[in-house]
This record gives structure tokens, C-alpha cells and sequence, in this order.
């Protein structure tokens, strides 16, 4: 579309359209809309609620073995309430979050692990020294499509694929 002439034979007169004097008036004008500065003020905590850049699935917690093997006695039950008892795993909002024991570190003293996962090396280590591991199973969720769809959630453990649906 050509360029409107101002005043001069344009048929448009003195303004050409462009209503009265100031800055929408000049030429290069350019008012960014009220809504950009607002939302560039809010921290960058957007979308889904209030953490859409947070990640769904939260990594679990790790204790090494070398922790265990100086907070522990023989013998002792080890899991995550008591975990985070001794302080060697924080709450996350105020609930025990899944932990994961690393074999970082020796051990000689015989502990029974329940309720946390265990990596290979760990549970070698754990079984050398004379404890036993009842772990849970490692599981990843994989969440379809829309993240905000919580009705379907697909558990994949290691050996095999379960489907499980969430009502409310």
C-alpha cells in the first residue's frame, strides 16, 4: 500500500488520518502494548499454574554409601522418613521426596535399605557388607500429549510397561 501524502493534493489534508499532534503523529512511531512490560515483570515462573519451566518428574534425592556408613550403627533399618530424621535428605514442600543411594564410598557395616531405589553398585556394596535392600523399583513417568492432562499417566518400570489412569 503506497504511503499516504500529507496536506499537499493527498485528499487527506492536514494530518493525512494520523488524528492529532504527538507521538503517534511521527514518523517510526512504535508504542509497545501496556500488556509486554506487565508480563516481563513477573518472574519467570509462567504458565501451568506457577511452574510450567519446573519439570514434571522431580529427580530423586541421592545419598552416597559413604554418608550411610558414617550416620548409621549396625544393623540399622535405613528409609526415607529416617533419612530425613538424621538430615542427610531435606523435604521438599514439606513431603519425604524419592531418594536414590549411589555407591559412592565403602561400607562394612550391615544395614537393611527399604523404601529407596538403589543403584547397581550401591546394592553390591550394601549386600557385600552383610545388610539386605528391599528397593523399590525404578520407575519414569511418561506423561501424553498435554502435560496438563492428568487423567492418563504411563508407568515404565525396567522390565515391563503398566498402564495406570488417575480419576477424580
Amino acid at each position: 500500500m503506497p504511503r499516504m501524502t500529507v496536506a499537499r493534493g493527498g485528499r487527506r489534508g492536514k494530518t493525512a488520518g494520523r488524528g492529532g499532534k504527538g507521538q503517534s503523529a511521527r514518523a517510526g512511531n512504535k508504542r509497545r502494548p501496556e500488556w509486554r512490560d506487565i508480563i516481563k515483570r513477573l518472574p519467570k515462573l509462567r504458565g501451568r499454574g506457577k511452574n510450567i519451566n519446573m519439570p514434571i518428574n522431580l529427580k530423586p534425592a541421592t545419598v552416597n554409601i559413604f554418608s550411610l556408613q558414617k550416620s548409621f550403627l549396625v544393623n540399622d533399618n535405613v528409609s526415607p522418613a529416617i533419612l530425613v530424621q538424621k538430615g542427610l535428605v531435606t523435604t521438599r514442600s514439606g513431603r519425604v521426596p524419592d531418594i536414590k543411594i549411589l555407591g559412592d564410598g565403602e561400607i562394612d557395616k550391615a544395614l537393611n535399605v527399604s523404601g529407596c531405589q538403589v543403584s547397581a553398585g550401591a546394592r553390591k556394596k550394601l549386600e557385600k557388607a552383610g545388610g539386605t535392600v528391599t528397593a523399590i523399583p525404578v520407575m519414569e513417568i511418561i506423561r501424553k500429549s498435554d502435560p496438563n492432562n492428568q487423567k492418563s499417566i504411563k508407568l515404565v518400570s525396567p522390565k515391563k510397561t503398566v498402564e495406570k489412569s488417575k480419576t477424580k
